[in-house]
């Protein structure tokens, strides 16, 4: 463990680079109120720190700068109290507390209102499609040959979509479809409506549909949706105004990387145990982001993890308040969801 010295001396220079991104010197630090040390003494709490790996020296004249050691040390044992302003919990509680009819619109304000207020790129990962039940299915016919199929899930998630009606289907037949649909699948978890359809219910259209191979036809196209987690982002170009990340050609490959929702679960740690996940360099899983660090939290409905809300930005990162803006946020989006699904 460090000596009281040391921290204070380790926590001064992180606080310092995060604000300024550039090397912290003894002078610097000796002018801090806290510090009663001379400038020698600070370079030998300086040499000691940088030997036993918790500070680098970018160059030979310049002073230092946190390692990861250094960031995680500072993460577990010495970050600051920090407290959102009046103003920012009131932009969190207009945001989740207004009338909502869609669980994707609170998601992707979310998102917004994340990046607004940490000046970080955010990642909001959607209630995972395995997470949702069929609440309600409705089927509005436009044209002849046309209609809008609506299906509405226990999440409060709206899904819109254009379907084309098979040759022979009658509006009749697609009332009664749409009744059998919803008198039998209702509950049914999105993933499994395909195969209990084929399986428990097939039979029963086949007895009251006359154009049963249409009617199959017509709901294939109203289930078919994308199995993969929703991914929202938020602020994407904010990592452009870091400093670390301003060689595009570098920052292209982290970018693509996030239009992949598998690696985004993976880099979000949205399938483990909830509470805030902090991530620095080295420890996150996916190579892209090996020179980043990543905070980020679960959120539930009614208790039961559903998706994750995450920023990505530099190691030199305001540890403290994105942790303290995304536990608020990770609260208020688990109650605001809870309600919209009640």
């Amino acid at each position: 463990m460090l000596t009281e010295r040391q921290q204070l001396i380790l926590r001064i220079i992180v606080d310092d680079y995060v604000q300024s991104a550039e090397p912290v010197g003894s002078r610097l630090i000796s002018k801090h109120i806290e510090v009663s040390l001379s400038p020698a003494s600070i370079r030998n709490v300086m040499a000691d720190l940088e030997e036993m790996g918790y500070l680098e020296q970018p160059h030979i004249s310049s002073g230092r700068v946190p390692s990861e050691k250094g960031y995680r040390f500072y993460v577990d044992h010495l970050l600051p109290p920090v407290s959102v302003s009046e103003e920012e919990v009131r932009a969190i509680r207009r945001l989740l507390m207004e009338r909502i009819d869609e669980m994707e619109q609170v998601v992707q304000q979310t998102a917004q209102i994340l990046s607004s207020l940490t000046n970080y790129t955010s990642i909001v990962l959607g209630p995972q499609i395995y997470e949702q039940t069929l609440k309600h299915l409705q089927l509005i016919p436009l044209h002849e040959r046309s209609a809008v199929a609506i299906m509405v899930t226990n999440t409060g998630r709206v899904e819109n979509k254009k379907v084309t009606v098979p040759e022979g289907i009658s509006l009749d037949e697609i009332r009664k479809l749409v009744a059998i649909l919803n008198e039998k699948l209702t509950g049914t978890p999105i993933y499994q409506i395909k195969k209990r359809l084929y399986d428990e219910i097939a039979h029963e259209l086949r007895r009251y549909m006359e154009q049963f191979e249409g009617a199959m036809d017509l709901f294939n196209q109203i289930v078919k949706t994308d199995a993969n987690e929703r991914i929202y982002l938020g602020g994407t170009a904010k990592i452009l105004d870091q400093p670390e990340f301003r060689d595009v050609e570098k920052l292209r490959p982290l970018l693509d990387i996030l239009e992949q929702s598998k690696t985004v679960v993976q880099l979000l740690g949205a399938n483990e145990e909830p509470g805030i996940r902090v991530r620095i360099g080295q420890e996150n899983d996916v190579d892209e982001f090996k020179n980043c660090s990543v905070i980020s939290a679960s959120y539930a409905i009614d208790g039961k993890h559903v998706g994750a809300i995450g920023v990505i930005g530099p190691t030199r990162m305001d540890y403290a308040r994105v942790i303290k803006i995304i536990n608020h946020l990770a609260a208020g989006l688990s109650a605001a969801l809870t309600r919209l699904h009640k």
